[in-house]
């Protein structure tokens, strides 16, 4: 299972292909349009947000809302291009309006230009936008749809925002009572985000936080030893680290794990006559030897502050080297509520991939059939 993107975030709009997908997978497509509404959602959003109002269109490979077996293609299609038609058309356009050269650090502006060449780095962000992940998204949710019907969930929230930080522990059964503005699951806490991101906003800067994402019902055995690219946790990590602006992934107790001693850090093992193997502690986060114990997946991914500031960075214009303040593109002001909705998009993508080429199978009857012969 394979997905490729295509698409510029003031282009025309976002296409999606999904290879690998199995006949016989019945779709709701009314889920794929709120999880797009997620995406679009949450405190301290920008202006994009009011003009975009994110559907999904199918053009293959599902008839009757079940999928077919050949690759599906779907569409995101950009309200903003008519704005935009007279810049971006690839049928022709006004190639010099519009044109970015006071490169944004911590973009791919500048990268971007000593790689492909050119002097206009809109040539780069239009592509590198995290408005790319909308597509990412409504695939993602078509993922998730494959992944239950074998009994597998995902799900996360947010645990800190601009440094104020949730450091509670909670069941997978409670995270579907998140918050809406910041899908945090402390309200004090997110009160106090909030204010940390009114704070941004008055100075013209940005935050970013952590987004926890969580997977219930693997079975285990998923990924391998043996050759290092299909270890779990690359796999999923690699994943999160895709996403535009992620610095850093942990599974498990992560980084937190370098401070221990061994003896609070490895989940002893235990067994019993009627459960079998079974450990006490997660801290491993469910991944052990890059393959999937049977517990819970545990991953969290931190989010840089979006390097679009409104007062601007200082910098160097491309063409003529002088110095300058960073071109200011419509923003946001913190994201974290669409990067929890995205994080968890990019885990369900790549675990889709890694669970099929497991199970294979050309129809969703076989796929379920040998999941539920796998041991736990």
């Amino acid at each position: 299972m394979k997905l490729t993107t295509a698409g510029e975030s003031h282009g025309k709009g976002l296409i999606g292909i999904i290879e690998g997908l199995p006949a016989g997978l019945r779709l709701d497509l009314g889920e794929i349009d709120a999880e797009l509404a997620v995406r679009q959602s949450g405190y301290g959003r920008g202006g994009r947000q009011k003009i975009e109002h994110d559907r999904a269109e199918i053009l293959s490979g599902v008839r009757n809302c079940v999928t077919l077996g050949s690759p599906v293609a779907i569409a995101v299609w950009n309200r903003d291009y008519e704005n935009w038609r007279a810049y971006m058309a690839p049928e022709g356009c006004d190639g010099a309006a519009r044109r970015l050269t006071a490169v944004r650090p911590g973009h791919a502006d500048l990268t971007g230009l000593k790689k492909f060449g050119g002097e206009d780095a809109r040539n780069v962000l239009e592509r590198a936008s995290a408005r790319e992940t909308a597509v990412r998204v409504a695939a993602g949710s078509i993922f998730r749809q494959y992944l239950r019907v074998l009994g597998i969930a995902v799900c996360g929230y947010v645990r800190a925002v601009g440094g104020v930080s949730d450091e509670r522990e909670y069941a997978f059964e409670e995270l579907s009572r998140r918050l809406p503005d910041l899908a945090m699951m402390d309200a004090e806490k997110e009160t106090l985000a909030k204010a940390q991101i009114d704070a941004c906003a008055a100075a013209g800067d940005t935050c970013g936080g952590v987004a926890e994402v969580r997977i219930k019902g693997l079975k285990s055995g998923f990924g391998s030893c043996m050759t290092y690219d299909e270890k779990l946790d690359a796999r999923l990590s690699a994943a999160l680290m895709s996403v535009q602006a992620v610095k850093g992934v942990e599974v498990g107790l992560g980084f937190g794990a370098a401070a221990r001693r061994g003896s609070a850090v490895h989940d002893e093992i235990f067994y019993d006559g009627a459960r079998g193997f079974y450990r006490t502690t997660n801290r491993a986060g469910g991944i052990e030897g890059g393959m999937s114990n049977g517990e819970e997946i545990v991953l969290r991914a931190a989010m840089k502050p979006i390097p679009t500031l409104m007062r601007g960075l200082a910098t160097a214009d491309y063409a003529t080297h002088a110095a300058v303040r960073a071109a200011a593109e419509r923003s946001d002001v913190c994201a974290i509520r669409a990067f929890e909705c995205i994080a968890e998009s990019a885990v369900c993508a790549a675990l889709a991939e890694v669970v099929s080429r497991r199970l294979g199978g050309d129809r969703m009857d076989e796929a379920i059939r040998r999941y539920g012969g796998l041991p736990q």
